[in-house]
Parts: structure tokens; C-alpha cells; sequence
């Protein structure tokens, strides 16, 4: 195998751990500052009756209205939070793993370098590209000029050499674009599940009213079942806008990997023919 992978795991390595750090930060911030939103801006005493916020919400209020909610409330707000963060942070990271040009092009390039045999223009235009991307491609292009000088094996052996190569620094790149992408798939199952929890305690919380205040009461009954309500709204919205994300980060990450594929597939084919 090619030397050229080595440095490439420490990197890897602490790119792993800044990500895992990242995580770590970012989750309990984010319910933090839901938190705090659920209670200065939603529980703003403007937005109920007399300014008291243990009065129902002034009618039409959809902030008051979701403070009545309960705490779950600020749980889900740090949630749709947390969608937003670590889209953001996969988007910039994939960004960056297909490198400063366009890939499709890219690979047009190299594989019209590998159709003249120039192996060391396909090297450089890699350098120009920069990238997850780049380095699989780069570091197959030196296990190709490797077997080139190789003198103890055959073409089938040197081919699959270089394939080797090839899914080795593939596996180094592309779990760290995967990463964080976990946090997302869990938001669309406990997004929902949260949400439907808050709606149900309200709703218990509404009947339990209903049932000690003697007289049935349908404003208050109404208002309860809204508050209530507002909990799976949010849930919902949660789990749609992460199950979104997460497709779409999801297709981002195979168009990587068939870019890859792709070129790896041409390296090899060029060498098989060139080497007959």
C-alpha cells in the first residue's frame, strides 16, 4: 500500500474527535437556548391575558398558546435546534470533501488524463481540487505510478493493488462525512415521539382540570386541547425538516461515493489496458 494514507488516519483521527467534540457542545446548548426561548419569548407576560403568564393567552397568541405547552415544549425547540445546527455543520463538511470545483467535471478531467496516460497531470488536477474526493483519487494515482516499477507481480495482481488502495483511503475519507448524520436519523423517531409525550401529559392535564373544576368549562376545555396540540405540531415539524435533511445530506454523501467508484473504476481499467 501506498505511503501517502498515513498521515491522512491522524487527520482523519482528529477530524474525528473535533466532530465528536462538536456533537457534544452542540446538543446541551441547543436545549439550553430552547430553554430559554420556551421562557423569555414564549412566556413573555405580554402574551397572556393581564399580563400574567398563569392566565390563559391573549386569543390568537400562538406564543402563549405554545408556552401553555409545558417544558416539552423547550425540548422540542432545542430539537429543531439541533436539525438546523448539524445541517448546517454536514452541509460545510461535505462542501468541502468534494473539493473547490465542480465534481462532475473533475472527474471528466481525470478521466481524460488517464484516457493519454497522464498520470501526473491527473495528480495535479487533484491537487487543484483539494477534497475527500481528490485525496481517494490521489492516492490511487501513487499506488499506479507504485506498480508501474513493480517488478514482482503480475498485471491482475498490480490492478488489484491499486483497487485496494483505492477502498482503503475511501474507507479513511468518507465515514467522517457520515458522522453527525446519526444525531439527524434519531431527531426524526424522538422529534415525533417527544412531541406526541407532550401533547398526551397535556392533555391529561386538561381533563384533570376539567374533572376538579365541577362545571364543564369548553373555552377552557378548548384552550387545553390546543396547548396541547401545539406539541405534536412541533414534534411533527421536527421530524419532517430532519428526515429532509437527512435524505438530502444522505445523496450528497452516495454522489461522493459514485464519483469515486467512477474514477477508481477508470484508474484500474486504464492500467489493465495500458498493461497488457
Amino acid at each position: 500500500m501506498a505511503n501517502a494514507p498515513k498521515p491522512t488516519t491522524v487527520t482523519k483521527e482528529s477530524s474525528s474527535s473535533a466532530s465528536n467534540l462538536f456533537a457534544v457542545l452542540v446538543i446541551p446548548l441547543c436545549i439550553a437556548i430552547g430553554a430559554a426561548l420556551f421562557m423569555f419569548v414564549l412566556g413573555d407576560p405580554a402574551n397572556f391575558i393581564d399580563n400574567n403568564p398563569d392566565n390563559h393567552p391573549v386569543p390568537g397568541n400562538f406564543a402563549g398558546m405554545a408556552y401553555k405547552g409545558g417544558p416539552i415544549v423547550a425540548i422540542l425547540i432545542g430539537m429543531l435546534l439541533m436539525v438546523f445546527v448539524f445541517s448546517v455543520e454536514r452541509f460545510i463538511v461535505i462542501s468541502k470533501a468534494t473539493g473547490s470545483g465542480s465534481l462532475d467535471a473533475f472527474i471528466k478531467k481525470i478521466q481524460g488524463y488517464l484516457a493519454s496516460s497522464n498520470i501526473e497531470g491527473a495528480m495535479t488536477e487533484c491537487d487543484k481540487q483539494k477534497g475527500s474526493v481528490a485525496n481517494v483519487i490521489k492516492s490511487g494515482m501513487k499506488k499506479y505510478r507504485e506498480m508501474e516499477v513493480e517488478p514482482n507481480m503480475d498485471t491482475d495482481q498490480k490492478c488489484l493493488a491499486i483497487q485496494k488502495d483505492i477502498e482503503e483511503a475511501t474507507t479513511l475519507e468518507m465515514p467522517m462525512l457520515e458522522q453527525n448524520l446519526t444525531v439527524l436519523a434519531t431527531l426524526v423517531s424522538v422529534g415525533t415521539l417527544t412531541g406526541l409525550l407532550g401533547t398526551v401529559t397535556g392533555m391529561i392535564k386538561a381533563f384533570s382540570g376539567l374533572a376538579t373544576s365541577g362545571a364543564p368549562d369548553q373555552a377552557a376545555l378548548a384552550n387545553g386541547i390546543s396547548e396541547a396540540l401545539i406539541c405534536t405540531a412541533t414534534g411533527i415539524s421536527t421530524s419532517t425538516v430532519a428526515i429532509i435533511m437527512y435524505n438530502i445530506l444522505t445523496s450528497k454523501i452516495d454522489k461522493l461515493t459514485y464519483a469515486i467508484d467512477e474514477a477508481g473504476f477508470s484508474i484500474i481499467q486504464t492500467y489493465a489496458s495500458t498493461h497488457k
